[in-house]
């Protein structure tokens, strides 16, 4: 790893400092509007940046106590995509209001039969004039409740390879025919939804890239879902750092039981080896070098280290970590008629007492089953990075992974 952040003179750092001390309270729109929302984004919704220039605009704003818009799915999966193959109406009309958080958008690609093998989905889209047709269901779409627009993959060609038939849609979810039903999670409260689709309209223009080449661009959106420059929460990004778990746990006082501190040491060393990937990561990438096999196991040691975190807060309370718990709500990060939305628990405030902690420590349970189990990953990283043989099935003689594959359990949590 070569790694080695900027000084504080460096001239980007001037510049951006400048435009805070210009906008000391800037809004969503004028944050996209300077490119600091999506650096990396071309000209003119980002700036080109490299990932050195993301780094340091990331630590501007942070020095800054400036946040960006949350909008993750807006942000990270739908705007790649459309900037990859939307037509300009698309991106003029969509781009702005997604970088500024002003319509926050969700995405529709799991289905009941259709999660690890999601190219098996079976919602249809017909051709009608200049409209789309949809039926179907979608499953685990986050923030559906909240969304102004969705990503959507349909089936428009039923006599093709199934990889085939798929197109991409943007989906406006105030349509005719759309509903949205919660699903009641562990915490109590919901980030989750079913989604169901009954002769609902789409214009054609909302249709991206080329018909039936929806997949490809799946593929495109999926493969952003896990680029990041900055560090995050434990959840899924979201919520606290063990860092912060562990200054929360220094106002209690020493910890005396052995075997709680060498948890308390070992999240600790956790945090840092994932750090440490990350920058290996970005090193490769300022080489030119594309991401090696420690990309590849990151997801699997940060869903485990967040277990790990919540459940360390939780033994340091003991059964008061429960009797203070939350009630499903104090993670829910949105609040409504605002621009703030989150798709996790918030970073708990005042202490391990905070009931943030509970609800955290809850949804932690689903890390390790959301965007594919941990088994499936580890399946994948012995086949596909160590080269390692398939683990046969001896009935149906599959692989483990590609059982999981074709038995239809959604493992996907969109």
């Amino acid at each position: 790893m070569d790694f080695v952040l900027p000084a504080d003179d460096d001239a980007r750092r001037t510049s951006i400092r400048e435009w805070l001390t210009a906008h000391p309270d800037p809004s969503g729109r004028e944050l996209a509007e300077a490119g600091y929302v999506a650096p990396h984004w071309p000209a003119p919704w980002g700036l080109d940046a490299d990932p050195i220039h993301q780094l340091i605009i990331d630590d501007e704003l942070t020095r800054a106590q400036v946040s960006r818009p949350v909008n993750p799915i807006g942000i990270g999966w739908a705007g790649p995509t459309l900037l990859f193959a939307g037509s300009e109406e698309l991106k003029q009309r969509y781009l702005w209001p997604l970088l500024s958080g002003e319509e926050f958008w969700c995405q529709l690609f799991s289905e009941p039969g259709a999660g690890s093998d999601l190219a098996n989905l079976g919602t249809r889209a017909v051709r009608d004039g200049d409209e789309f047709i949809v039926n179907g269901q979608k499953i685990w779409t986050s923030g559906a409740q909240y969304a102004s627009f969705g990503i959507l993959i349909a089936r428009t060609d039923t006599d093709v390879a199934k990889h085939r038939g798929i197109s991409y849609f943007v989906c406006p979810m105030d349509a005719p025919g759309i509903e949205i039903r919660p699903i009641t999670e562990i915490t109590g409260g919901h980030t989750f939804n079913e989604v169901f689709f009954t002769d609902v309209r789409i214009p054609a223009a909302n249709l991206v890239g080329d018909l039936n080449d929806g997949w490809r661009l799946a593929k495109v959106t999926l493969g952003n879902e896990r680029i990041s420059l900055s560090t995050g929460g434990v959840l899924w990004g979201n919520g606290p750092t063990a860092l912060e778990m562990l200054a929360d746990a220094r106002t209690l006082g020493p910890i005396t039981d052995p075997g709680i501190r060498q948890r308390a040491a070992d999240v600790h060393i956790e945090h840092a080896l994932l750090d440490l990937i990350r920058l290996r990561t970005l090193s490769a990438r300022l080489r030119g070098e594309q991401p090696g096999p420690e990309a590849s196991i990151r997801k699997i040691l940060a869903d485990e280290h967040g277990q790990h975190v919540m459940g360390v807060a939780r033994d340091l309370l003991g059964p008061a970590g429960m009797l203070t718990g939350g009630d499903g709500t104090s993670g829910e990060g949105f609040v409504p008629g605002t621009d703030t939305h989150n798709l996790g628990p918030l970073k708990p405030t005042g202490g391990l007492y905070d009931p943030g902690w509970y609800d955290g420590y809850m949804f932690a349970q689903a890390l390790t089953i959301g965007g594919g189990t941990g088994d499936v990953q580890r399946n994948i990283v012995a086949e596909r990075v160590l080269g390692l043989p398939h683990d046969i099935n001896a009935e149906q003689g599959l692989s483990w992974s590609e059982a999981q594959r074709s038995s239809g359990h959604s493992q996907r949590g969109d």
